[in-house]
């Protein structure tokens, strides 16, 4: 831990001479045309030696075993692990700021999944040889995630699909034969649940709807389950239509119907979760790393045994999860090219995703896992997530992506809060969504 805090400080030193100037370019999304010189000069493969591993943090101490196992294989190429801040917004400007100044301080990035084309587009990162990465034992919508343009620039590491929990207990109790698949039927479930005596007090559903990036998941999901998109194949918004307007009205009447907990607009991840595990609602929209928390059976949750998972109910059946997740990519100014290639191909390979499955929760990018036995024995909701990342769709691949975002949250909590009509909230984000994408 000494070295990688000594790293990171001198990391801090090297960037802090990045001007103002170009820190507010980057908040900007800049041109895809600026950098030019950088890729095409680290267009080979090459050179072999030290690297430089930079990610958030992993609490769970797989990656680092990962990259145990790598140096002592590879003593002469050692990867150093660089961790990075928690805040997803500072991780992204640090590795911009270090693009920018085309410093070789990173060499192997951990990239969210909504930024590989905003890098991509930026030459901060490299197209990847089409036999590097074995992407044809990869669920397709990962490897979709990793690309730019039909150009694969980032190794899927592990991915993320959303997840329906309900209350198996109250359920059967109310003669709901089966979980909905559908939000019509997820509300008349609701209205026979919420009936019972020992359901009083509660509510039916929550999500994650405070002005965050998790209300733009879930309003993409919304739109999506409704056979509507954010943008169409070429980046163009397409929000103002029938489509998303059923998608966001059902998320309005939520709340206006009282199927929402009124507090549920401040709602992140956590805060739905403590109101599932607490016996507060019925269903809940929410990721897989959850089920540890809520199956606990040392009293601190309320519906450990209670509960089953399925896939996000939608318009006229099961819904489409927005895939979340991080991919591996290569800085085109590390040195040595060669050896972070290979040790995102060992990093990334099936072999380390089972192994890591030991110690983490994070879903891996290979579909045989999910349908191994060993493993569902473990994570019995594996074969249901892997239906809900086989329906994925990716958030808007754009370039300008944190504009982007900024725009959808700003809309979509206007119309959920009621300071604008769903038409109004809608055509002010298609405005406001071509004028990021026209620049």
């Amino acid at each position: 831990m000494r070295q990688r805090r000594r790293t990171w400080q001198t990391l801090l030193t090297t960037t802090a001479f990045v001007t103002a100037a170009a820190v507010s370019l980057t908040a900007c999304g800049g041109s895809a045309q600026e950098p030019k010189a950088a890729a095409n000069a680290a267009a080979a493969f090459e050179g072999k030696g030290p690297i430089n591993y930079v990610s958030s943090r992993d609490a769970s101490g797989a990656a680092q075993k990962s990259i145990d196992e790598w140096n002592a294989a590879h003593p002469d190429q050692k990867v150093t692990f660089i961790e990075l801040p928690d805040s997803a917004d500072q991780q992204r400007q640090q590795l911009i700021q270090n693009a920018q100044i085309k410093s070789d301080t990173f060499s192997v990035l951990n990239l969210d999944v909504v930024w590989n084309s905003e890098f991509a587009a930026n030459k901060w990162v490299l197209p990847l040889p089409e036999d590097a990465i074995p992407t044809a034992d990869m669920i397709p919508a990962t490897v979709n995630a990793a690309k730019y343009r039909d150009t694969l620039y980032g190794a899927p590491y592990y991915t993320d699909g959303a997840l329906f929990y309900y209350r198996t207990d109250l359920l059967r109790a109310a003669g709901v034969a089966a979980p909905p698949k559908t939000w019509d039927e997820m509300k008349a479930a609701c209205e026979k649940v919420l009936a019972l005596p020992e359901a009083k007090g509660m509510s039916c559903y929550a999500g994650q709807f405070d002005k965050n990036e998790g209300l733009t998941v879930n309003f993409s999901e919304a739109v999506a389950s409704a056979g509507g998109s954010i943008v169409d194949a070429e980046g163009k918004p397409t929000v103002n239509t029938a489509e998303a307007r059923q998608g966001l009205s059902q998320l309005v009447d939520g709340f206006k119907d009282g199927l929402f907990p009124s507090d549920a607009i401040t709602y992140l991840e956590e805060q739905g979760r403590r109101a599932f595990q607490d016996g507060k609602v019925v269903f809940l929209r929410n990721w897989p790393f959850l089920y540890s928390s809520l199956s606990a059976t040392d009293g601190s949750s309320s519906v450990a045994g209670k509960f089953n998972i399925t896939s996000i109910p939608g318009t006229k059946g099961p819904g489409v999860s927005t895939l979340g997740g991080r991919n591996l990519a290569v800085s085109p100014f590390t040195q040595n090219k060669a050896t972070a290639l290979e040790f995102i191909r060992f990093f990334t390979s099936q072999e380390q995703a089972q192994k890591r499955l030991a110690l983490s929760s994070r879903a891996p990018a290979y579909a045989a896992l999910y349908e191994d036995p060993a493993v569902v024995a473990k994570r019995p909701f594996f074969p249901t997530l892997l239906e809900s990342l086989t329906n994925a769709q990716p958030r808007p691949k754009v370039v300008q992506y944190g504009a982007t975002t900024k725009a959808i949250q700003e809309e979509a909590y206007a119309a959920l809060t009621g300071a604008k009509d769903t038409d109004t909230a809608l055509k002010d984000m298609q405005a406001k969504l071509e004028e990021i994408t026209a620049k």
